[in-house]
């Protein structure tokens, strides 16, 4: 009997130690988003020299312990210019990649001497600052922009104050998910282009809007996400001269009730509160799944509609479908 007794003590002392150790469930982190955008290098057209304006955005993508500290982050920037000639006409741009996307393409390495390319130089950084908080990530911007010592050994030569500044602000909007360390975090990133070519009467204009989706995810299923866009716009007169003044871009969850959905486009819900139920019908789902809640004409299908998201989510999709390959 003692002998009974002792076996099952021990089988129940087993499964005990199974549950809290082989079983135990990973720390839920927060999730966070953060824009650092703005315009520069604002100039008119000359002659043959084309007008233009210089929109420079860096992306960050950060899941974050209860504690503060960086588990994981993703990086990247939709640097573009917006061009217009001495006619007045906005010139098209053919392509739009990320620092990213364009890979060796953006030839740090071929035509600026460096080392390592862009991409490799980001990945160096995110591995740098995981592990730390972002007072400890502030600390390590040296002369101007630059990293310190310890980023410029790691390998990471490039200036990084605005990575900063945008990991700085996905800390700061971080919030409750159901994401862990072992899932995967990515950014997609969609830009589009709109323009008009100026008259005798009207101004022109070249405008980009970017849409961007931060997602984790594992086995293939989405843990969390958030979605925000941006639009910068350059105006030109018919002689391509611009009076548009560099500035600081706010993205549309930055604005808030500001954007005016609500004001001025008679919507029921503003963009924010609609991006949200968005990214709430993103939990759960693949890359196939995701894809086919826009319709064919970028409408949003009956289920996004009934979740409260009525606006054309065409590139809304294109970047989640991006971020959840």
């Amino acid at each position: 009997m003692k002998k009974l007794l002792s076996i099952l003590l021990m089988a129940i002392l087993i499964a005990t130690l199974f549950t809290f150790t082989g079983c135990s469930k990973p720390e839920s982190l927060k999730f966070g988003l953060g824009t650092y955008a703005y315009t520069e290098n604002v100039a008119s057209a000359q002659g043959t020299k084309t007008g233009a304006m210089e929109v420079v955005s860096t992306i960050a993508a950060v899941l974050l312990s209860e504690d503060g500290k960086i588990v994981k982050c993703e990086i990247d920037c939709a640097d573009t210019a917006l061009n217009f000639n001495e006619k007045g006409e906005f010139v098209a741009i053919a392509e739009f990649k990320t620092k990213y996307e364009k890979g060796s393409d953006y030839g740090m390495v071929a035509y600026a001497g460096a080392k390592k390319e862009w991409f490799e130089q980001a990945d160096i950084f995110e591995a740098l600052v995981a592990g730390k908080t972002i007072d400890e990530v502030k600390a390590l911007i040296a002369n101007e922009g630059k990293g310190t010592d310890e980023v410029i050994n790691a390998g990471c030569t490039i200036a990084i104050a605005d990575f900063v500044s945008a990991l700085e602000k996905a800390v700061a909007n971080a919030k409750d998910s159901a994401a862990t360390a072992e899932d995967t975090l990515k950014l997609g990133i969609v830009s589009s282009q709109t323009g008009e070519n100026a008259t005798d009467k009207d101004a022109g204009s070249n405008e980009v809007e970017t849409t961007i989706s931060a997602i984790a995810s594992k086995d293939g299923k989405v843990t969390a996400a958030v979605t925000d866009a941006y639009q910068a716009s350059v105006a030109f007169d018919a002689k391509g001269v611009t009076t548009t003044k560099a500035a600081d871009i706010a993205t549309k969850l930055e604005k808030g009730n500001d954007y005016g959905m609500v004001a001025y486009g008679n919507a029921k819900k503003e963009w924010f509160e609609q991006a949200a139920a968005f990214d709430a019908e993103l939990i759960g789902k693949d890359t196939s799944e995701i894809a086919a809640l826009a319709t064919a004409e970028g409408k949003p299908v009956d289920a996004l509609v009934t979740a409260g998201c009525t606006i054309a989510v065409s590139d809304m999709v294109k970047a989640a479908v991006k971020a959840s390959k």
